[in-house]
């Protein structure tokens, strides 16, 4: 990418959108295109074509989404798979009318299937049933997929999807209710140890084994495919390492300081058994994680909860 490109970052304000617009600026860019929900609907199919004619912009990075934890998912199917699959299909069609010169999509590691083969390799995708709480979010990044790989086939667009694997970092969800795993620990043992709690309650069985990734190594993983990675098949971006959620309970207990007991509830749902990206063609390029789970956590549990007074 030129450092005088025009490029657009959709969903700039979440999580890993405004880790990709810090990266590209430690980078050098600064011709960046940022609009927030309240300035474009991107569920508007003619706000955002006319958004485009009018900015033309050079490279697009679709960080925009619907997103949340498995009660969310589970709870709002059809708002989760609707509003995502407006949001992915305007911005695409409108990239390959406004003849953008690279797209990146990113997805899910929630696209394979729920018993896929451990780990996940990039030609698992549509090999199985997924898992039931978040399916309909799954079936649209499935669709983003394809939308790229479809638009480079028909088109000749150079537009190219990855898929992150758990993420954690600046600007998460710790809503109880809609957040995912990893900042929802962190949120329910601070309180706790605030509060004095006696235990901290866990939802499901503690078994299921996940993998995280900081934010951070997404955003420059990102800039990596961005700058080298050309092909029409989707890459997975992860750490490709886990940890069961009994684990990252006592490691994030731990790194809290909350001397409280655990407490699991196995009425609620676990969700897959275990999702392991295998990221070998990504490191097979060049690029790996660089920030350690419980370096990161400690990063993340300081910025949020220790300097400030939530």
């Amino acid at each position: 990418m030129e450092k005088t490109a025009k490029i657009y970052i959709a969903g700039h304000t979440g999580m890993v959108g405004s880790a990709i617009h810090r990266k590209l600026t430690k980078e050098g860019f600064s011709n960046f295109l940022l609009k927030s929900v309240e300035e474009l609907d991107l569920r508007d199919q003619h706000a955002v074509n006319s958004f485009f004619k009018m900015e033309m912009p050079d490279y697009v990075i679709i960080a925009a989404a619907k997103v949340g934890g498995i009660l969310a998912n589970n709870t709002f199917k059809a708002e989760f798979l609707y509003d995502n699959l407006m949001i992915e299909a305007n911005i695409i069609h409108a990239s390959y009318q406004s003849k953008v010169k690279k797209l990146l999509f990113l997805g899910s590691s929630c696209i394979y299937p729920k018993f896929a083969p451990q780990p996940m390799r990039e030609e698992y995708l549509l090999t199985g049933t997924l898992e039931p709480t978040n399916d309909a979010y799954a079936l649209a990044k499935i669709a983003g997929i394809k939308l790229c790989e479809t638009y480079r086939q028909q088109y000749g667009c150079n537009f190219i999807s990855c898929m992150p694997t758990n993420l954690y970092g600046a600007n998460d969800n710790y809503d109880l209710n809609a957040s995912h795993v990893l900042p929802a620990l962190i949120r329910k043992f601070h309180e706790a140890k605030i509060a004095g709690k006696p235990e901290v309650e866990i939802w499901g069985t503690g078994k299921p084994l996940r993998e995280f990734l900081h934010v951070e190594d997404l955003a420059d993983a990102c800039f990596f495919l961005m700058e080298n990675y050309n092909d029409t098949s989707t890459i997975n971006v992860g750490s490709g390492e886990e940890i069961s959620i009994n684990d990252l309970a006592i490691m994030v207990k731990k790194i809290v300081g909350y001397e409280g007991d655990l407490k699991y509830d196995s009425e609620k749902p676990d969700g897959t058994p275990r999702k392991l990206l295998d990221v070998s063609k990504l490191h097979q390029l060049g690029w790996k994680h660089s920030i350690k789970l419980e370096e990161g956590i400690r990063i993340v549990y300081r910025d949020k909860f220790l300097n400030t007074h939530e």
